[in-house]
């Protein structure tokens, strides 16, 4: 069934925001897993990374990183196990004494790796979308969200 514009023009945003929100995020996870990661691993590798999110290197506990993370982890995301796998894999190492995590040589380079998808990902999204519009929508959200926290 297509709307027309008058009937969007009555639809709910908060629905229709978090409709898109589910559904961006299945499918980037999902894309994700076809490349055998997880996306909090990647944010795991991308926050402990000097070259990428951490603003100086040093290791953190994963309480640290649920902190540091928490404006877009998601409530099932469980960064001790995916923490572990990264383990596993070499990718990072852990302080036994403070349990702080650190990125290994080999998760930097599985990082910059794994980065290789995003663009895809994006580009698969945004098929059909003009940038044009896509900026005019981010305006409007951003406009919304300034007309309810203020």
């Amino acid at each position: 069934m297509t709307m027309t514009d008058t009937e969007l023009a009555g639809q709910p945003a908060a629905y229709w925001t978090g409709v898109a929100y589910e559904a961006l995020i299945a499918f980037t996870r999902a894309r994700q897993a076809e490349h055998g990661y997880t996306q909090p691993q990647f944010w795991l590798l991308r926050n402990l990374s000097v070259n990428d999110l951490s603003p100086d290197g040093r290791g953190r506990t994963v309480d640290e990183l649920r902190h540091a993370m928490s404006g877009y982890l998601r409530a099932e995301d469980d960064l001790a196990a995916e923490a572990e796998v990264l383990l596993e894999r070499g990718w990072l190492r852990v302080d036994e004494d403070d349990g702080r995590l650190w990125i290994t040589e080999a998760g930097e380079a599985a990082l910059a790796e794994l980065k290789k998808y995003t663009p895809e990902i994006r580009r698969r999204i945004h098929e059909g979308v003009d940038d044009a519009d896509y900026v005019t929508t981010l305006k409007v959200l951003h406009r919304m969200i300034e007309n309810t926290t203020r």
